[in-house]
């Protein structure tokens, strides 16, 4: 009787440490995701010059893609990795397409704005999962400064918000190509 108690005290213990390294994990977890978040804010806000006439978005200490955090996200699996960022070049030349599309037909209309909102969301969302922050800080400068545009109800002023949309999209066609370029170069994808 008395190893069985010794026996169920054991396990016991030994899930108690169970959970706790479990916690400990989550806890760890948690705070990488924080840090991690803070520093993607970091990254974008030392892309935003603090000129006081334009807001203009730098990509000069904007890294391509932090090859080591997006390591980590795909769990180490460099394999992995490369066949997402091919995915995300596919998906971002789609969009871009859509884009360039709308920018044809230069009009100041909701239609317009949203699908340049929608397009950017998406390019936005699977650049920051991939840690790709030059895509990730323009895009989002990009859905921002659309869907701005858009909810503005001055409908004289909304050909001027699309060219501030339109050069946007402009930064943004210089980080994919960045990305494209970087990713062939160093990574031959």
């Amino acid at each position: 009787m008395s190893s069985s108690k010794t026996a169920m005290s054991s396990s016991k213990n030994a899930m108690s440490s169970s959970k706790n390294a479990m916690s400990s994990s989550k806890n760890a977890m948690s705070s990488s995701k924080n840090a991690m978040s803070s520093s993607q804010n970091a990254m974008s806000k030392k892309a935003m010059s603090s000129s006081k006439k334009e807001k203009k978005l730098s990509l000069e200490n904007v890294p391509v893609i932090d090859w080591d955090e997006a390591m980590q996200q795909c769990g180490d699996d460099e394999e992995f990795l490369l066949e997402l960022l091919g995915d995300l070049r596919e998906e971002t030349d789609t969009q871009m397409s859509q884009m360039e599309e709308i920018v044809e037909k230069m009009e100041p209309t909701h239609s317009t704005f949203i699908g340049f909102v929608r397009a950017a969301h998406v390019i936005k969302g699977a650049a920051s999962n991939l840690m790709c922050e030059q895509l990730r800080v323009t895009a989002m400068a990009l859905e921002t400064n659309a869907q701005s545009a858009d909810n503005n109800k001055d409908e004289k002023e909304k050909p001027e918000l699309l060219l501030g949309v339109v050069k946007d999209f402009d930064l943004l066609k210089v980080a994919v190509a960045n990305y494209r370029k970087h990713i062939k170069d160093e990574y031959d994808v």
